[in-house]
Parts: C-alpha cells; sequence; structure tokens
C-alpha cells in the first residue's frame, strides 16, 4: 500500500543534525528537480525578504521563515516525519508506534511537498516553507512544475500496490494517478455526518488517525474494495463510489459524527 499524504504548513525545528543531502533521499529519480527547486528558492530567500515573503504568501508574524529558508543548504536536517507537525501528523503520531508499525510507515507513507515533490517520512530534511500554491519566480507554480518528474517516477513506486491518497487538492494537482495506477487508486473525504460537509479540522484529524489504525493493525488492502471492508472493519462508517469508467480512482467518504 502507497499512502499519499499532504505536508503541513507548520514544522518542527530543523535541529543540529547534518545538512540536507539530495542525492540520499528516496525517489532518487526527483533529485535534479528538488535541486532546481531549492536552489531557486534559497536564492529567493536570500535577497529581496518583502519579495521572498510575497511570493511564499507569508504574514509580517511568518517573516522569519525566509531566513530560515535562505539557510536550506546548511540547516540540519531530520526526519521528514519528525519535521512535519499539525493536525493530521499529531493523530498520526508516528513515534509512539511499534516497531513493526514504523517499519510499515516507511514503506508506505510518501509526503507531498512543493520543496521536495514527495519524500519518505524517513528521509532527512531541514525544515522549510514552501507551499505546491507558490510560483517561484523563475519556475512558476510549483504544481504544474512537479507534474512532468512526478509521473515519470511515481507509477513506479506505486508498483502493484493499493494507492490511498489523502492529498489535499494543491498537493494532489502534481500527480493524479493514470490507467491501471487509477484503478487501484481510492481517494478519501471526511464529511461532518449530521451536514456532509468537509470541516478542515477535523478531515485531517480523522485522517491521520485512519493511517495510523492501517498501519498498526498490519492490514494490507490488495485494492480499493478491500480498503473499504478493512476501513469499516477498524471502526469507520465508509460509503464507497466505484468509478464509472475504467481508468478512474474510487472514491470514499467517511462520515463522522462528533468533530473532536
Amino acid at each position: 500500500m502507497l499512502v499519499l499524504l499532504p505536508p503541513s504548513e507548520g514544522k518542527a525545528a530543523s535541529g543540529r543534525g547534518a545538512p540536507l543531502k539530495t542525492d540520499s533521499l528516496s525517489l532518487p529519480g526527483l533529485t535534479a528537480a528538488r535541486e532546481t527547486v531549492l536552489a531557486e528558492l534559497v536564492d529567493l530567500c536570500a535577497g529581496d525578504e518583502e519579495k521572498a515573503r510575497e511570493v511564499l504568501g507569508l504574514s509580517e508574524g511568518l517573516r522569519g521563515e525566509v531566513a530560515k529558508n535562505a539557510e536550506l543548504l546548511t540547516a540540519g536536517a531530520r526526519p521528514a516525519g519528525e519535521i512535519y507537525t499539525g493536525v493530521l501528523y499529531d493523530a498520526l503520531d508516528l513515534a509512539s508506534l511499534d516497531a513493526a508499525a514504523k517499519r510499515r510507515a516507511a514503506r508506505s507513507l510518501l509526503v507531498f511537498s512543493g520543496l521536495w515533490g514527495a519524500v519518505r517520512v524517513t528521509d532527512r530534511i531541514p525544515s522549510y516553507r514552501c507551499s505546491m500554491g507558490v510560483k517561484l519566480p523563475g519556475l512558476g507554480a510549483l504544481g504544474a512544475y512537479w507534474r512532468a518528474p512526478m509521473a515519470e517516477v511515481l507509477p513506479e513506486a506505486a508498483g502493484e500496490s493499493l494507492v490511498l491518497d489523502l492529498r489535499s487538492s494543491a498537493y494532489a494537482a502534481a500527480w493524479k494517478p493514470k490507467g491501471r495506477v487509477a484503478e487501484r487508486t481510492a481517494t478519501v473525504r471526511v464529511l461532518h455526518a449530521p451536514t456532509r460537509k468537509v470541516v478542515s479540522h477535523f478531515n485531517k484529524a480523522t485522517k491521520g488517525r485512519i493511517v495510523r489504525s492501517l498501519l498498526a493493525s498490519g492490514s494490507a488492502p490488495a485494492g480499493p474494495a478491500e480498503l473499504v471492508e478493512v476501513v469499516r472493519d477498524l471502526g469507520y462508517e465508509v460509503e464507497a463510489e466505484a468509478p464509472a469508467k475504467a481508468g478512474r480512482p474510487w472514491s470514499l467518504d467517511v462520515l463522522v459524527d462528533e468533530i473532536h
């Protein structure tokens, strides 16, 4: 199973580890594209601070993120699973998983990123600020920039496995599974059952809990239909819609009564 996750806007501090080595990251087919984005981001943030803040969409209170980006080549690096924080990652709580579940997380979780394209939770990266919605002066919109390299690399990463897509729309734009991969893909929404609406906080929290439950249980559904049954067995109410045409993903709605 390959689980596609969004990153978090907020991130833990880089710490004092060894600096980033781009050639040590997973999915080496993305290395050249990563280095191109990294170089432009560092150059932007080492120059005009106000321009960088505008490009990155940062408020006055987040001005310090510009200086942090300027130091990415020398900043300490930590496993991505420790760098990403926020509601989804708090609910996922990788650190408290047992050893077997952590191994499953290392194999199956893939976090999408405006800067890195996609990384595994064991990849060592520095803390940064660069969302997929950013338009860098030289490269343009990062969502569009990543489409070609992702299309080359991600189908191989998916292999013959189920793909569980929990990304937000901005990150989903960087790679859309096609053909046979799409047929093994399930996208998930979490809805407040009484209103049938998505509410951001519990949408993220529930997705984190679902992934944690899957990792902890050791479940390995082979396809979307089996995934529906597994998630129901884990205690969630699920409505599933199989695609009307070949080459399309399944759509799963997880219904939650209480917002927490």
